[in-house]
């Protein structure tokens, strides 16, 4: 009788190209309905980042979404709410590898119909222009004067100094687009390095992975390296995503923040989609996720009232005395992460603001 007890051999690492693959085929075919809203805004965004960090694929990984590519000039026509997703997606598709030549003829078509010029925020018309302009077509009759307000916002920092999360996006995607993601030097201006710094701050103190992977992805794409500090704690992030083998469920799972941490990761040549994909649907949860002191500091600045002070050295003081050490922690990580942080503090406090 044998006392041998047979050892199973852990399975290789599946390759870059399979994981890429099972991740096409998975947000294609399993967790949502092919064509709904969220269905294409999640698949804009995985095609996106895999566009323009290099990837190529062959016709029979992208299979998946073919019989979308054949059906387009029919979504896109009736769907045109949605004009700019279904163009990304057809765009990215021919560009990764797919045959076809469908791209300029439905930019074509949406320069005709006049989607971008039906646009009322200046950052769609700019997502727009961009999308048509890789493809030859003009989206918008006057991309000068549009390209001047969004370099005068982005170059507000004390917007930045605020929290304001719908702000914060806008001035990462305006840079994503005046880079051409990443080809093009955007040529910022000094004020709207620190907007990129005000805006990745807040993201720290929030503990809030999605917008600060953004955040140092525009630093990147403009030429400034992200700040060690928020770098290491963003690997540590992209390090403890778990993908599960159920499906999205009613309630948003952790797939964006999953997508712009791994993005980050690529275009700062590190090791990136790098957790198993399950097959069929699947679930994205962030386990490392935690809370920062954003939250708390604001109560506590707002409590002060006409006591509220621009000086951080003396609110320093104060706000520590009422941070847990975890708390304390990430505060002091943050400072040390920028020589301009009492100048962003100065911002954030709000102080000699009050109503006359």
């Amino acid at each position: 009788m044998s006392n041998v007890i047979p050892l199973r051999a852990p399975g290789a690492q599946p390759s870059f190209d399979q994981q890429c693959t099972a991740l096409i085929d998975n947000f294609a075919q399993h967790r949502r309905q092919q064509g709904d809203v969220f269905w294409l805004k999640e698949n804009a965004e995985l095609l996106n980042i895999l566009e323009c960090t290099g990837a190529k694929f062959s016709e029979d990984q992208l299979r998946p979404l073919i019989s979308f590519y054949h059906q387009i000039e029919d979504q896109i026509c009736f769907f045109q709410q949605y004009y700019r997703f279904i163009l990304s997606i057809c765009l990215d598709l021919e560009d990764l590898g797919l045959a076809g030549r469908k791209g300029e003829d439905i930019a074509y078509w949406v320069a005709q119909q006049g989607l971008a010029e039906a646009e009322l925020s200046d950052l769609q018309r700019a997502e727009a222009h961009r999308l048509m302009q890789r493809r030859g077509i003009k989206a918008v009759g006057d991309y000068a004067a549009l390209e001047h307000r969004l370099r005068c916002f982005i170059n507000r920092s004390d917007t930045f100094a605020l929290p304001n999360r719908k702000a914060a996006y806008e001035l990462t995607h305006i840079v994503f687009y005046l880079s051409e993601y990443g080809r093009l030097d955007p040529q910022l201006e000094s004020s709207a390095l620190i907007s990129l710094e005000y805006a990745g701050l807040l993201a720290y103190l929030d503990q809030n992975s999605d917008l600060l992977a953004e955040v140092c992805i525009a630093l990147h794409y403009a030429g400034k390296p992200p700040p060690v500090e928020w770098m290491g704690w963003l690997l540590r992030q992209t390090a403890g995503f778990v993908l599960t083998g159920d499906g999205p469920g009613q309630t948003p799972d952790a797939y964006h923040q999953y997508f712009v941490c791994n993005w980050l990761m690529a275009a700062t040549q590190h090791s990136y989609f790098a957790q198993r994909v399950p097959p069929g649907a699947m679930q994205i949860r962030q386990s490392a996720s935690r809370t920062g002191p954003l939250r708390q500091m604001s109560q506590m600045l707002y409590e002060l009232q006409d006591h509220r002070s621009a000086d951080w050295p003396l609110m320093r003081r104060h706000l520590q005395s009422g941070l847990s050490q975890e708390f304390h922690d990430i505060l002091s990580a943050a400072e040390s992460s920028t020589s301009n942080f009492e100048r962003f503090f100065a911002g954030f406090a709000r102080a000699g603001t009050a109503f006359a």
